[in-house]
């Protein structure tokens, strides 16, 4: 049950390495981010901000993730620097209160750290907003739906480099999963979480 009273933003990987130029970047992400940070201004001691941090070296990884660096040995720590794994510049302005969560693989929720500083708050509502629909954004997803929150996700603050993809994610999320997730606008959440 969506509760104004017990909800955060989680904002994900709203990050300078998909918004500026590099291999990942992710064109749409100027199209949201104004929408991002609209929300995260109005709510953000509220606000939750993810980080998508890779290795320093593919070699500090395991499994298909070191796979997946040396395919992209570019967007290492090492070659791209720290400074371009951080949020934003108008959300980082935000922190604090806002706060940031960093995780080095596509879910925020693996490790459990996440959940239960949003159970200790008693948090039943998540809007989600960010980048990619169809990569992060849906690991988030399927987390929280797992985990029992009421999630709303949204259309107009949401990114990824592929339509076809974006449209289909929301299509599953919104048909599929439609107990636990309603797609909706900035505006109509703003009215909804004055």
């Amino acid at each position: 049950m969506e509760d104004p009273s017990r909800c955060r933003h989680l904002c994900v990987d709203m990050q300078r390495m998909f918004a500026e130029d590099t291999p990942w970047n992710v064109p749409w992400m100027q199209r949201v981010r104004e929408g991002v940070a609209v929300l995260a201004a109005t709510h953000p001691a509220e606000t939750i901000f993810t980080r998508f941090v890779p290795p320093v070296d593919s070699a500090d990884v395991q499994g298909t993730w070191r796979t997946y660096y040396e395919k992209w040995p570019m967007m290492t720590r090492q070659a791209l620097g720290d400074d371009m794994v951080d949020i934003l510049p108008e959300l980082r302005a935000l922190v604090p209160p806002a706060m940031v969560f960093d995780k080095p693989i596509y879910s925020p929720w693996l490790d459990g750290r996440l959940h239960l500083f949003l159970q200790k708050q008693e948090v039943s509502t998540l809007v989600i907003s960010g980048g990619e629909t169809d990569v992060c954004i849906m690991a988030a997803v399927m987390g929280a739906v797992d985990l029992g929150y009421s999630i709303i996700l949204l259309r107009d603050a949401m990114c990824s480099t592929s339509d076809q993809t974006h449209d289909a994610s929301l299509a599953v999320f919104g048909t599929r999963f439609s107990t636990q997730i309603r797609i909706s606008t900035v505006q109509d959440v703003l009215a909804w979480w004055p």
